[in-house]
């Protein structure tokens, strides 16, 4: 089996059926459909099993304890069967040729072992892209390349191998249900890179009570994992030193967040951002607490 399409899902079930409808239509069949239902408690379960009944297209199911995008992710990864791992969130949809493109581009770098996996962008549901785009049709680079030195804006859909995200698991921090998938990617960047293409592979919808509409809330709540994405940012060379000045003032914006006595740490040269990240840090409370 070529791709595991992976959706982590907490509370969903009303949505996850215009995402099953999109697999369905898949022009590529060699896939499998990897649920991880994150302690729903809604009629998820039932909503699953009846897709599963039908019997159109491979289906595995799992609940575990709320524990966050990342520890599902973990999970997924886990029981995976294909070689390819596309996450596709549970208010999403793919286009009817996403998987065959996939398939497609990945079929010319699979015997290299330096690409990490592919690259396709994000559109909305009306086939817009969502952000730049491309210069050009392929691009094969490393995600902070492609995002820091080419300037492409914009979610855009990595699919990864499934033994690459095995080497680079997300870190589970007790107490913590949130972990920016930048801290990943960007690590998977340091020993690989991607080939980008400039096609349409997922069909993107922000929903008001998502995690892209809270995240300032999430990363708050989880201030470890967030501290140790902006410290590996700001110490990361490939990334511009602009970039890496705004790392090390949202690292000090959520340290704030943290009373661990096991913190990331930040070089001394860092400090002086120190002051302009404790006022967004009061900015973001004042948010929050409104």
């Amino acid at each position: 089996m070529l791709i595991t399409v992976f959706t982590p899902t907490y509370n969903r079930a009303h949505l996850l059926s215009r995402l099953y409808d999109s697999l369905c239509k898949q022009t590529y069949v060699d896939f499998e459909w990897i649920i991880v239902d994150d302690g729903s408690k809604d009629n998820t379960e039932e909503v699953v099993r009846d897709f599963i009944n039908l019997q159109k297209i491979k289906i595995q199911y799992f609940k575990q304890e709320n524990g966050g995008k990342h520890r599902a992710i973990n999970r997924g990864v886990k029981e995976a069967k294909g070689e390819l791992f596309f996450i596709a969130d549970s208010d999403d949809m793919l286009p009817v040729n996403a998987l065959e493109n996939v398939s497609r581009t990945y079929e010319d770098i699979k015997d290299d072992n330096a690409f990490a996996g592919v690259c396709g962008l994000d559109g909305t549901f009306e086939g817009k892209v969502i952000g730049s785009g491309l210069p050009k049709d392929i691009i094969d680079s490393t995600s902070i390349a492609v995002r820091f030195k080419l300037g492409i804006t914009g979610d855009m859909k990595e699919v990864f191998r499934t033994e690459v995200l095995k080497e680079f698991p997300f870190p589970e921090i007790k107490g913590e249900c949130f972990c920016p998938e930048a801290l990943v990617w960007n690590r998977i960047a340091t020993k690989y890179k991607l080939r980008f293409f400039n096609q349409i592979i997922y069909l993107a919808e922000y929903q008001n009570d998502g995690i892209t509409a809270g995240i300032v809330r999430a990363r708050m709540k989880s201030p470890l994992a967030s501290m140790m994405t902006y410290a590996e940012m700001a110490y990361n060379k490939d990334v511009p030193i602009i970039a890496r000045l705004k790392a090390a003032i949202n690292y000090w914006r959520f340290r704030l967040c943290s009373d661990s006595k096991k913190k990331p740490k930040l070089s001394w040269w860092y400090h002086c951002t120190m002051p302009l990240g404790y006022l967004i840090h009061l900015l973001d409370k004042l948010k929050v607490e409104s």
